[in-house]
C-alpha cells in the first residue's frame, strides 16, 4: 500500500524521516511517466485512445509486462514496461532497454569500489547499502559486468590517436600476480601530457618482462593509430625501452627516473653508508643547472668511488639520460625527474592487486585495471606551468630550465 507522508501537521516530521523513500518513490512515478509517454509517442495516440483508420496497422497496448527492479544512484525503483501486440516494427525503450537492470553511473560505481579497497566479494554487501535490498545484484551479474569491461577494453585498444598532440610520456612496467606460473606478469603502461596540459592513458598491455620485443609491440601499435612523436620519454633503466624507443620513435629524447637510479645505486651499497649516501645522491638531480648536477656527482664519487666503486659506476651509467630534463622548461623538472606520473595513479591499484588472490589469467587482470585506471585518470593533475608546452610541442630550445634566448640575455646583462 502506498504510504501517505502529507498528513497535516506532521507532514515535515514524517517526511524526514522517510526522505529517501519518498525520493525513491517520485524517481520511480517519473520514469513510469516517461515510459507512458514514449509508447503514446510510438503509436502516435494516448492511452485508451481509439485508433483510426489510417494508423490501425500500428500495433495497440496489451497490458503491462511483470515487474522489473533497476539500480539508480538514488537507489533501487520498481517499474512495469508497457506491452505492444501486432507491430510492424519492434518497439524498443530509449529510457530503459529492455535488458538493463542498473544505471550506467551503477556500472561505473564498482571500479571505484575497488579502487577504494572492496574486494569483489564485497561488492554486493556495498552496493546494497547503497542501492537498497531489492538491487537487482548476483554474482553472475557482476561477472557479467567484467565481461562488458574486457570489451570496452578492446575497443580502447584500438582508439584513434591521430588528433593528439603529446609533449611528455611516461613508461614503466608494473607488475602483478597474473597467469599460471608463479612470477608476476608484467604490465606495460604508457601515459602521456598533451599540449593543453591534460594528462592521458595510451596503453595499457601485458608483456614478457618488458623485453624490447614487448616495448616494440607496443610502441608500434600507438604508431600505427597515428600517435605523433613526443619530444620527450621519461623510463627506468630497463635496455627494453630503449631499445624500442630508438627503433619506433628515435626523435623523441630520453630521461631515465632518478628514483630508481637513486634506488639501484644504495643497493650497492652496506647499510652503514646508505644513510650518508642517500642524502648526497638526493641532491644531484634538484641542482640548479647541469654543472652544478656534475659536481655533486663528482663529489659523490670524491666520498664514495674508492672505497665502493660499483656504487659510482651505476650512478654514471648512461649519464646523459639522466641530465636531459635541464633541456627542458624548469617548471616542468618536478614532473621529468621521475615516473611518478605512472606510480602515483598505480599506487591504489597495487593495494588491490597485492592483497587479492592470482588472477588466473592474465587478460582478466589487465581488463580490471584498466577500468580502475580509467576512474584514476578523471582525477589526473593537469601539468605546471601549462602554457609552456605548445613551445616545448614546436621544438623550443631550453638550457638549465630558461629558454636560450632569454638564457644568453641574463648572461649578456652579468
Amino acid at each position: 500500500m502506498r504510504k501517505d507522508y502529507r498528513t497535516g501537521a506532521g507532514w515535515s516530521i514524517a517526511a524526514y524521516e522517510h526522505l529517501e523513500e519518498i525520493v525513491r518513490h517520485k524517481i520511480q512515478e517519473f520514469i513510469q511517466e516517461l515510459l507512458e509517454e514514449e509508447v503514446e509517442a510510438f503509436l502516435g495516440r494516448r492511452k485508451h485512445e481509439r485508433r483510426s483508420l489510417v494508423d490501425g496497422t500500428r500495433g495497440y497496448r496489451n497490458g503491462y509486462g511483470k515487474a522489473r527492479r533497476v539500480s539508480l544512484l538514488s537507489g533501487t525503483i520498481e517499474m512495469r514496461r508497457p506491452r505492444l501486440r501486432n507491430l510492424e516494427q519492434r518497439f524498443e525503450s530509449r529510457i530503459v532497454p529492455l535488458f538493463k537492470r542498473r544505471s550506467r553511473e551503477v556500472g561505473d560505481l564498482l571500479p571505484e569500489l575497488y579502487l577504494h579497497g572492496l574486494s569483489k566479494g564485497d561488492f554486493e554487501l556495498a552496493l546494497r547499502g547503497v542501492l537498497g535490498e531489492g538491487a537487482p545484484l548476483s554474482a553472475s551479474s557482476i561477472q557479467r559486468l567484467k565481461g562488458k569491461w574486457e570489451a570496452e577494453y578492446r575497443l580502447w585498444q584500438a582508439e584513434d590517436f591521430s588528433g593528439l598532440e603529446p609533449v611528455y610520456i611516461w613508461a614503466d612496467g608494473i607488475y602483478v600476480k597474473a597467469g599460471i606460473g608463479k612470477d608476476k606478469a608484467a604490465l606495460l603502461v604508457v601515459i602521456a601530457a598533451m599540449r593543453d596540459g591534460t594528462k592521458r592513458l595510451l596503453a595499457l598491455e601485458s608483456g614478457y618482462r618488458e623485453s624490447v620485443a614487448s616495448w616494440s609491440g607496443l610502441l608500434r601499435s600507438l604508431k600505427s593509430r597515428g600517435l605523433c612523436p613526443a619530444r620527450l620519454l621519461v623510463a627506468d633503466g630497463h635496455l627494453g625501452i630503449w631499445g624500442a624507443l630508438a627503433e619506433i620513435y628515435p626523435e623523441t629524447r630520453g630521461q631515465r627516473c632518478w628514483n630508481h637510479k637513486i634506488v639501484n645505486v644504495l643497493d650497492r651499497l652496506p647499510k652503514t653508508v646508505q644513510a650518508e649516501a642517500r642524502e648526497h645522491l638526493c641532491r644531484i638531480p634538484y641542482a640548479r643547472t647541469r654543472a652544478e648536477c656534475e659536481r655533486l656527482r663528482d663529489r659523490f664519487k670524491k666520498l664514495f668511488g674508492t672505497d665502493y666503486p660499483k656504487a659510482v659506476e651505476i650512478l654514471e651509467n648512461d649519464w646523459d639520460r639522466m641530465v636531459t630534463f635541464y633541456e627542458f622548461p624548469k617548471e616542468h623538472w618536478v614532473h621529468l625527474r621521475t615516473t611518478n606520473v605512472v606510480e602515483s595513479p598505480f599506487a591504489s591499484v597495487r593495494l588491490r592487486t597485492t592483497a587479492a588472490r592470482r588472477f588466473r589469467k592474465v587478460a582478466n587482470a589487465t581488463a580490471l585495471i584498466w577500468k580502475v585506471l580509467t576512474v584514476a585518470e578523471k582525477r589526473f593533475r593537469r601539468l605546471k606551468a601549462s602554457h609552456l608546452l605548445p613551445e616545448v610541442y614546436k621544438g623550443v630550445e631550453f638550457k638549465d630550465g630558461e629558454r636560450l634566448t632569454i638564457a644568453h640575455e641574463r648572461r649578456l646583462a652579468a
